[in-house]
């Protein structure tokens, strides 16, 4: 029987407004119908605004390419995140974003990639320390192993930190008690009237910028007595905006510090539970892995060698497509537009859908299947090019999707020359989609060491 990696729940069609807002705050999937995956465009109406998900290529590259200030990124999603990440550069729009990303973008470049590497490595053999032969829980791992990696290379801290651990902790509070969407932002009311977060996410989201506040004025405190640290907070602290000269204040910096750590963190656990995930369910790919990494010893190996792990690159991109962190992105228009054969009224929602354009049915060979060894066809290629955007792409491509891209290549390779990762009978997967797309209970997998892997290469299948 052909395996095929977990899906979400199909949910029945008639339900009544109520189920539906009421499925919709729970888990963002189930209000999408199953018919996504094959349609170009869809037009989704409820009483208080439209909404377009669009899958075609063309108009996804009008969207995000070719005329992204048309297309500014919605309010909607800064009213519900507003209290965690501010006026941070994931939500503002225009003349702002872009001083922000004059800032930003050059701690990310290649050469600064390079400097953070050890840092990565560190952050996985740490992780490699915690681990136990048996099941575990791989999420909560990966998520404490990625901001493990975040506070390296922001900070120069581990996350064995009082601090970084307060951060931590605070943040798993608020994706627990924060929704994705709010009711006030949803229906258009004004800014003055309340979102009415919750007691829980309101609480966590201040004790995170609390927390983030005392690690970038630390850094301030360094940089003006002429002790710049060599992080990636250090360096954005230190770049003025070559337009105005202006650096960010440490409010901004806060903000900033914020979506560092949603985007770099909450993304890449995500991705890195998943990847454990479909290896576990397919123990061939498995070894190929493991077998690669062994032969470059990833936890000692210098930054130039990342591109000997080729195979790993792969298995990790066709992660990032069948389970794309960020599920959905949402622009607004700011004039009428004519797609297809429908009038996009100003105001109204475009939403781009990675999940349902990374499985359309009419764009790939075995859409819903596992194989890093597409990347290598003529239909993966075009494909890579035209219908695949885990990390956004045009002028607002993650800033971070380089490190993002070397990170997880390293980490996976680290885990699998380690451990072996086998399924756990009854507990299969089932995504979920909230601020990132996670499993409904957990990625649980049975850990064992690859020197005990090696008398039982069977294990895991299914």
């Amino acid at each position: 029987m052909r395996k095929k990696p977990a899906r979400p729940r199909e949910y029945p069609a008639g339900r009544s407004l109520r189920q539906q807002i009421r499925d919709f705050r729970a888990d963002l999937f189930s209000a999408l119908p199953s018919r996504l995956y094959r349609a170009w465009m869809a037009e989704r109406r409820n009483p208080f605004y439209r909404s377009y998900i669009i899958n075609q290529p063309d108009l996804v590259k009008t969207i995000l390419q070719d005329r992204p200030e048309d297309f500014p990124k919605s309010p909607i999603i800064h009213d519900t995140l507003r209290g965690l990440l501010g006026n941070s550069v994931f939500v503002t729009n225009g003349a702002q974003w872009a001083a922000q990303r004059r800032i930003i973008d050059p701690a990310f470049e290649r050469g600064n990639l390079r400097s953070t590497f050890p840092a990565m490595q560190d952050a996985g053999r740490a992780a490699l320390a915690r681990l136990a032969a048996g099941p575990m829980e791989m999420e909560f791992e990966t998520a404490h192993l990625a901001a493990d990696v975040i506070f390296r290379t922001l900070f120069s801290v581990p996350i064995e930190s009082d601090d970084a651990t307060a951060v931590f902790n605070a943040f798993r509070a608020y994706q627990r008690a924060q929704p994705l969407w709010n009711i006030p932002g949803l229906l258009r009311l004004p800014h003055w009237v309340p979102r009415l977060h919750s007691r829980a996410s309101r609480s966590a989201a201040t004790e995170v910028r609390r927390v983030l506040l005392k690690f970038v004025q630390a850094h301030a405190e360094r940089i003006g007595a002429g002790d710049i640290p060599q992080d990636l907070a250090g360096k954005i602290m230190t770049t003025p905006d070559p337009e105005t000269g202006l650096c960010f204040s440490t409010k901004e910096m806060v903000d900033q510090v914020a979506i560092f750590f949603l985007a770099g963190h909450e993304t890449s656990a995500s991705a890195l539970s998943w990847a454990l995930y479909l290896l576990a369910l397919f123990p061939e790919t498995q070894m190929s892995v493991a077998a690669e990494a062994q032969a470059v010893a990833p936890d000692s190996m210098v930054f130039s060698n990342l591109s000997k792990l080729g195979f790993t690159r792969d298995v990790f991109r066709e992660t990032l497509r069948l389970y794309p962190p960020v599920p959905m992105m949402v622009r607004q228009t700011v004039q009428a537009e004519q797609f297809r054969d429908r009038v996009l009224k100003k105001g109204s929602l475009a939403i781009l859908s990675p999940w349902h354009l990374h499985r359309h049915e009419r764009l790939w060979d075995n859409p819903h299947g596992f194989d890093p060894a597409r990347w290598k066809t003529e239909n993966g290629k075009a494909c890579l090019r035209e219908a695949y955007i885990p990390f956004s792409a045009g002028p607002r491509v993650c800033t971070g999707a380089g490190f993002a891209m070397v990170e997880g290549v390293l980490l996976l390779a680290m885990l699998v020359a380690r451990w072996e990762f086998r399924l756990i009978e009854g507990r299969e997967p089932r995504p979920v989609a909230h601020l990132t797309v996670r499993a409904a209970n957990g990625v649980w997998l049975e850990l064992v060491p690859r020197a005990m892997a090696s008398s039982d290469a069977s294990g895991g299948d299914i």
